[in-house]
């Protein structure tokens, strides 16, 4: 038993070392957003915000459009999340919802930590227990822009938004 589990083992190191494969592979799933974005800015009852001009280093990796009908009480809701140029976590996320609810469920333990001026607008900035984000609030919804990044990554996407 112990010469097959050896002549086995020989084979499976054979294979590894000879067969094809790639140990630096970028693990990051990139999902294409303009077309979601485009249509949920069909069916949102607010103007629905998506970024357009991002760097090829700025990474979607997660979209989606959930309407107030099947929320389940949550309202309407957009969501876009990138991986930065830094490699840290980015995402809008928009909402008809009261802007406190939304804050308290994007932006865990949130703090006011002053403003940032992007393109003549002022965005309220809040430092959470993990995350931090940028805030404004547009006509009938309320624009967070949330994540690991950093308040000038953070702005670089609000610049972006249109």
């Amino acid at each position: 038993m112990i010469l097959s589990m050896l002549a086995v083992g020989v084979v499976v190191w054979i294979g590894y070392l000879f067969l094809p494969h790639d140990a630096n592979s970028d693990p990051v799933h990139v999902v294409e957003y303009k077309v979601a974005a485009a249509s949920a800015k069909r069916g949102a009852p607010y103007q629905l915000l998506s970024p357009d001009g991002l760097s090829s280093q700025w990474r979607a990796t997660s979209v989606g459009y959930q309407p107030a009908a099947n929320s389940n009480g949550k309202g309407n809701a957009w969501h876009l999340g990138f991986v930065t140029p830094s490699g840290q976590y980015a995402a809008v996320e928009q909402s008809d919802v009261p802007r406190d609810a939304l804050l308290a469920d994007k932006v865990a333990g949130g703090k006011p930590d002053g403003t940032s001026e992007v393109a003549g607008q002022a965005w309220e900035r809040l430092q959470g227990e993990k995350s931090r984000a940028l805030t404004v609030q547009t006509g009938g919804a309320t624009t967070v822009l949330t994540g690991t990044a950093s308040y000038e990554e953070l702005a670089e996407l609000a610049q972006a938004l249109k």
